[in-house]
């Protein structure tokens, strides 16, 4: 970890492209001092190695921390229910929820001083939001169950275990791994029928389970093939047993997206929630997602040898592409929980 003065001389290098112009970033580190805490949703301990940004806040800052596990879909209906009565500041949020709870106008914006460094795809114009890391849907599965590890989505068909997707409808992992499995059968962000097919032949094969893909479950065998982010996936995988799983990105097809911060507009702790956007696009925020398996925006930030080690070899992503038409995965997104509802669950065993 860098210490307070290294940190805070580093992110004092320029004023922060904030709401408030003349705002820099000392004022706002005595701001968010003044407050102490932040409150997150989404941005549990476990996921992206959030725990080494929440450990760096409290060592460089004193920015104590709490976080509340929730999708995507729930961290902007609190968001939304609470208003000024917000018990969270700030959340980490799927990219297709990104634009949703902007229009719900429930965030309010905040500019990093690497801004410049984030691609324009990944974020919105005036600060709302913008990806801090990507991941890309892979499978996992458990080898002393699965005598086979599957390679594609075709494999995943073929095979005899059960296979997880989590919340789909809520959680923006399992509505990314349905629009992987349309990538690979021949659908697209406007068209999730082939996924939609896919999915509903498991189910009536019976192989489609409804186990949570957490890293508890996974630990005490009750996944067989569990379909995630790589991030999640490599991260269990390391933190159980690296010997007893597989990991790898579906040959024939897969989505690389990626994950924002939301800072609520009502939040009691703004200045804390906009201190641990900075800190997360910085260069060592960014390593810390890295370590975490999830790989940084920002690709200009030169990651240690031992973090490099840990990510899935590129070669393994030639199949995996990212979403290319927002408006109609968003429409799509919006469609799912039906679809899901009356064409696969109808079929649950």
């Amino acid at each position: 970890m860098k210490t307070f003065k290294a940190t805070t001389a580093l992110l004092a290098l320029s004023i922060a492209h904030n709401v408030c112009a003349s705002e820099s970033i000392d004022s706002l580190i005595k701001a968010a001092q003044k407050e102490g805490q932040v409150y997150s949703v989404g941005m549990p301990d476990s996921w992206a190695n959030w725990k080494d940004t929440w450990a760096d806040l409290k060592q460089n800052y004193n920015i104590k921390h709490q976080d509340t596990d929730m999708s995507s879909a729930q961290e902007i209906a609190k968001f939304e229910a609470e208003k000024q009565n917000a018990t969270a500041d700030i959340g980490d949020v799927g990219f297709a929820f990104a634009r949703v709870a902007t229009k719900k106008g429930v965030t309010q914006p905040y500019k990093p001083t690497t801004w410049n460094e984030i691609p324009d795809w990944a974020k919105d114009k005036d600060g709302h939001w913008a990806l801090a890391y990507t991941g890309t849907i892979s499978f996992i599965s458990n080898n002393n169950l699965v005598k086979n590890a599957p390679k594609t989505w075709a494999d995943l068909l073929e095979g005899d275990y059960k296979v997880t997707v989590g919340d789909v409808g809520v959680a923006s992992q399992a509505n990314n791994a349905v629009l992987a499995a349309a990538y690979a059968n021949g659908g697209n962000e406007s068209n999730l029928k082939p996924a939609i097919e896919f999915f509903a032949k498991l189910a009536k094969q019976g192989r489609l389970s409804y186990t949570d893909p957490s890293v508890a479950n996974l630990e005490k065998g009750e996944i067989e093939v569990a379909v995630m982010w790589d991030f999640n996936a490599l991260n269990y995988r390391d933190s159980i047993d690296r010997s007893r799983f597989t990991v790898g990105i579906p040959q024939d097809g897969s989505v690389t997206s990626g994950y924002t911060t939301i800072i609520n507009k009502y939040a009691k702790n703004a200045n804390a929630a906009k201190l641990a956007r900075e800190y997360i696009f910085s260069d060592a925020g960014q390593i810390n997602l890295a370590n975490g398996y999830a790989r940084p925006i920002r690709t200009n930030v030169e990651l240690p040898a031992e973090t490099q080690a840990k990510l899935i070899a590129n070669v393994q992503y030639k199949s995996a592409h990212p979403i290319s038409d927002f408006a109609a995965w968003e429409k799509s997104a919006r469609k799912l929980p039906r679809a899901w509802q009356e064409n696969v669950l109808i079929h649950q065993q």
